[in-house]
């Protein structure tokens, strides 16, 4: 092309080409909109995301240095290496009782990219998605990008402060036409946990009514009553629509890893096999070993997890109960405080006040969906040290 045609059609117009719809129109997290006052500061308490203070330990992270310093820099399989698969494998099978068959196992580069490639899988545009909430943003955008459409069920407030699923209301959901249900076991932020009963109410109906069902089970060590949460793996067919979403994030203080794995139907394992082609080409090879590790040696360390998120959970309902502005209730699952101030009706512009006037970094309820406005969130996987602090300086703006 000549030079002055090559100018005239590329100065044509200085804006760029439009974006797709579902891109232009999603939203920024209300969560990292307050994380985002924090990143210049070193006098915040940040609470706002879900992570813990503490680095991953040493017995993961060697491995994953030797395997780093041996050579394991080349492409590795797609869906984990047989090392990793086994071990998930092995990983699980006490915590469904039985142990699911290896084709069945893949390995993502996190949860959130485990939840992209299970909606690739089956979600066309257009396809309305069923999510129980309140609920961490991300699946909802998720969603939305895809093309899908959300329609979020919240969960009722129980007579003790915590919240329940009406199956009924979930029924009547259901029967209006979705595609997919997602549901979080032990939910984030409000720590909800379905009992087997309730697994069993919520899996007839996904079969009553045809219904893909997306699990998330990333917090299902992270229960105060027992040794984990209940699955709904533990009572569907292997070749059942019931896919579960994990991650080695929270367990294990991997959450700079970004590792995950999914549970599935063995004929998906093609399926993803090519999925993850095109989005990542798998997993670093190096890294594995180090969740290999984690999966292998690692009960003490998830045991040291969970109590210390028991202490901060009891700490944080001791330190906030007694406000007669606060309503909250000691969650059965996950490690968050999602508790109700009386006379917020903005959670964001309350979360960045906290921020601003006292150092504290809490994210808004709003960000959750439906029935989560006038609540903040407080992850609670922290040193004592850092929630008594915390507590100290927002009780003033609470009470």
């Amino acid at each position: 092309m000549p030079e002055s045609q090559f100018s005239a059609s590329t100065s044509s117009s200085s804006a760029p080409l439009p974006l797709r719809p579902e891109v232009e129109n999603l939203d920024e997290s209300g969560i990292v909109e307050v994380w985002k006052l924090g990143f210049s500061r070193d006098d915040v308490v940040g609470l706002w995301v879900g992570e813990g203070d503490l680095p991953t330990p040493d017995f993961i992270s060697d491995p994953a240095i030797a395997a780093l310093k041996s050579g394991e820099t080349f492409y590795s399989q797609k869906r984990g290496i047989p090392a990793v698969r086994k071990a998930l494998a092995d990983y699980s099978a006490p915590l469904y009782g039985f142990r699911p068959d290896e084709e069945r196992i893949t390995l993502t580069q996190g949860g959130m990219n485990a939840m992209i490639v299970v909606l690739q899988a089956f979600l066309r545009p257009g396809d309305r998605v069923a999510i129980v909430s309140p609920i961490w943003p991300n699946i909802v955008s998720a969603v939305q990008l895809m093309g899908g459409e959300p329609v979020q069920l919240s969960l009722d407030h129980g007579p003790t402060g915590g919240f329940e699923l009406d199956l009924n209301k979930l029924e009547d959901l259901l029967k209006t036409g979705v595609r997919a249900l997602f549901i979080a076991t032990p939910g984030n932020p409000t720590g909800w946990m379905l009992d087997e009963a309730g697994i069993a109410g919520v899996l007839s109906l996904t079969r009553k009514y045809g219904v893909w069902l997306m699990t998330d089970e990333v917090y299902n060590r992270f229960t105060y009553e027992r040794r984990s949460a209940p699955s709904f793996l533990s009572q569907a067919e292997p070749e059942e629509p019931v896919i579960a979403v994990n991650s080695f994030s929270k367990a294990w203080a991997m959450t700079g890893w970004r590792l995950g794995w999914i549970v599935h139907p063995p004929m998906l394992g093609d399926v993803f096999d090519k999925i993850i082609e095109f989005n990542t080409s798998g997993a670093q090879a190096f890294l594995q070993h180090g969740a290999v590790a984690a999966l292998k040696d690692g009960e003490p360390f998830v045991t040291e997890m969970v109590e210390r998120c028991r202490r901060g959970r009891d700490l944080i309902y001791q330190g906030l109960a007694d406000l007669p502005r606060v309503t909250l209730a000691n969650p059965p699952g996950a490690f968050y405080s999602f508790f109700k101030v009386d006379g917020v009706e903005d959670s964001l512009a309350f979360a960045k006040r906290l921020v601003h006037e006292v150092g504290v970094g809490l994210a808004p309820g709003s960000a959750f969906g439906p029935g989560g406005e006038g609540h903040l969130r407080l992850c609670f996987a922290s040193s004592e040290a850092r929630l008594g602090t915390a507590l100290e300086r927002m009780r003033p703006l609470l009470s």
